[in-house]
């Protein structure tokens, strides 16, 4: 439906891709396309018709304010890969570690046509992208859609706006993301520049984790779940889908970054691990912080970088040591206890090679007193919480001043009572849980039960306030915080509220750990943090209401406390959870409704013609995964 338009085809290295000559207001293709739809409107009486014809009109109009239009095919199937001296079929978009890149500008529209070819249902979601008035294009399964069943396509709309830096795209249904995962690069708007003089090249890294199980990581998850056991751990990293120099049967294959003296080099950085934190280097280089999650930041000299799962940095990079060649490393940062050390210890390794003639005999130089040690928490939280937007007359701060709405919020591992015989470890099972509630997946998708006003499937009472207050993190808990209820509980915000968060981490079980919690839909400014337990008394006059980092995701300290704000002012469904897929299948997640406003620019938009269907998806989800491991060889 979308070939109405005139296109040109042009081939991108990064991703097969159709683009749309400019559409600008007054522009004749804009003319041509919302005449196209009102005729296509006026030829048809067919009361059957017309949603789609209002869809095709919506389209239309949309596609009108934007910049440019760009078209992509993501192929999912199951394909052959070989790394760490085995050879697996895993599930990956257009054959590729990591998936194809989306590249726009700011203020762009881009349509992905995703053909779902592997042996299961699948989402897609575009992380940090807005999606203005739009959650059904956003994509988490059970939240905003039923997974895409195997053998059809669905098309996303992604809506870029206010967004300009570096995102990514990655598979919101299971696991499935440790391998379906791309970058989102977000030039600045046309006719405008970066904030810092144009550097002379740039790269994507792309962070990524790699499980022993291979296409059967989601099997193992699934059972784990349904038994009560922990879930899969990863055994390595990637950068850029090569362990690189320091994993048997990698070393051909290391990842190479080729640079001139002298020369400045945008890095787009990417953690998109499915449950790791990590420090990341280059050995004998500074990193400049110019960006995170697509918003400009003050620049921020540093050695080091910790990325959380989901987090994405635009650092710039200056070839500006003696010629030769450098590791850039990153491995785990573990926030959990030093006592815990059943995470994998492996450094993934990518090589920065500077042009010109030197021996090639010795290896390249490690960033041995750059690369933080794994527990290092004070290294981890003097990165983060030194981050600060920009804040310039182009790229101002925004702060929410008036609050209307004030959560408090817990988020902390918990016990939940089995639901049933298969739990193997006792009565009940290990957990997590915002506030006590520990969120359940929905048959039908939080979405359309919300639209179309369907009953049973959640409920609108998740809660402000915990049920009960205490030392969130000292190590004598009262014996009720441990147990958390299984609920799909929801908060609904009014259309423009001004809302403050405090995130408090917790020690209960002696779970202390750091989580990173991404709002889809929005991004929010983090006014404060600190160690310990949040004083609603003295903390607020810390705040940093100038100049506060704006982000999507951004980690609750291990035993500590983060306080964000946002203007409810994206009305639709907007899931909220922590990006360790570890917590998020256990449960630490929720949902915010925000309510229509009073006209139709502050309304949600109505469902796209086509919609996965949400029929026996549960019960298919639950036994999609029962077959044999698809490990094929081994070298």
């Amino acid at each position: 439906m979308f070939n109405v338009l005139p296109i040109t085809q042009s081939f991108s290295p990064r991703a097969m891709y159709w683009v749309v000559p400019e559409f600008r207001r007054g522009d004749a293709h804009r003319t041509f396309s919302a005449s196209f739809a009102r005729k296509m409107a006026m030829r048809s009486s067919s009361v059957a018709f017309l949603p789609a014809l209002i869809f095709l009109l919506a389209i239309a109009l949309l596609v009108a304010e934007a910049t440019n239009v760009h078209y992509y095919d993501f192929v999912l199937r199951e394909t052959n890969i070989t790394r760490n001296c085995s050879s697996w079929s895993l599930l990956l978009v257009n054959e590729s570690l990591p998936g194809p890149t989306i590249e726009v500008h700011k203020g762009d529209l881009v349509f992905v046509n995703v053909h779902n070819h592997g042996d299961h249902g699948v989402t897609l979601h575009w992380h940090g992208v807005k999606q203005p008035r739009n959650p059904w294009s956003d994509g988490p399964e059970y939240i905003t859609q039923c997974p895409i069943p195997p053998g059809t396509n669905f098309t996303y709309e992604v809506n870029f706006t206010t967004e300009e830096g570096t995102l990514f795209w990655h598979a919101h249904s299971d696991w499935t993301r440790a391998t379906v995962h791309g970058a989102i690069v977000i030039l600045p708007e046309e006719g405008t520049t970066y904030p810092f003089p144009k550097p002379d090249g740039e790269e994507i890294i792309v962070l990524g984790s790699w499980y022993s199980q291979g296409d059967d990581l989601n099997t193992d998850l699934d059972e784990d779940l349904d038994e009560g056991n922990d879930v899969p751990r990863s055994v390595g990293y990637m950068i850029n889908g090569e362990f690189g120099d320091f994993v048997a049967c990698s070393q051909d294959s290391t990842y190479h970054m080729y640079v001139d003296y002298g020369k400045t080099y945008h890095l787009r950085i990417i953690n998109a691990a499915v449950s790791g934190e990590l420090f990341f280097a280059i050995a004998d280089h500074n990193l400049t912080v110019v960006g995170a999650d697509a918003a400009y930041t003050k620049p921020l000299v540093s050695p080091y970088l910790m990325l959380s799962p989901g987090s994405t940095i635009d650092v710039l990079f200056t070839a500006n040591n003696t010629p030769g060649r450098y590791y850039m490393a990153a491995h785990r940062y573990s926030s959990e206890s030093t006592d815990v050390t059943n995470f994998d210890h492996v450094v993934t390794t990518a090589i920065i090679q500077y042009s010109g003639k030197y021996s090639l005999d010795s290896s390249p130089i490690f960033p041995n007193r750059s690369l933080p040690s794994y527990f290092d928490y004070d290294a981890a939280d003097s990165f983060t919480f030194m981050l600060r937007s920009l804040a310039s007359e182009d790229h101002p701060s925004d702060v929410p001043l008036n609050i209307t709405r004030r959560m408090f919020i817990v988020a902390s591992i918990s016990e939940i009572l089995c639901p049933h015989h298969d739990c193997v470890i006792g009565p009940t099972t290990i957990g997590s849980s915002l506030n006590n509630q520990s969120w359940e997946n929905p048959s039908t998708d939080v979405l359309q039960a919300y639209y179309k006003n369907i009953s049973g499937v959640y409920t609108a009472d998740f809660p402000d306030f915990p049920p009960v207050f205490y030392n969130w993190t000292g190590d004598d808990m009262p014996e009720v915080t441990g147990v958390s209820d299984k609920v799909t509980r929801v908060k609904m915000l009014e259309y423009n509220e001004s809302v403050e968060v405090v995130f408090q981490g917790s020690n209960i079980l002696r779970g202390a750990e750091s989580h990173p919690m991404h709002l889809h839909g929005y991004s929010f400014y983090v006014v404060g943090h600190g160690l310990g337990n949040f004083d609603n008394e003295t903390d607020p006059l810390n705040y940093n209401l100038v100049d506060p980092v704006l982000v999507n995701s951004f980690a609750v300290p291990r035993d500590g406390w983060i306080a964000v704000r946002f203007v409810a002012n994206n009305p639709g469904v907007w899931f909220w959870h922590c990006h360790i897929d570890r917590h998020m299948s256990w449960g630490m997640e929720t949902v915010f409704i925000v309510k229509d406003g009073d006209t139709e620019e502050t309304s949600m938009r109505g469902p796209p013609s086509y919609l996965p269907p949400c029929e026996d998806s549960y019960n298919i989800a639950r036994m999609k995964y029962r077959r044999l491991p698809r490990q094929i060889s081994h070298a």
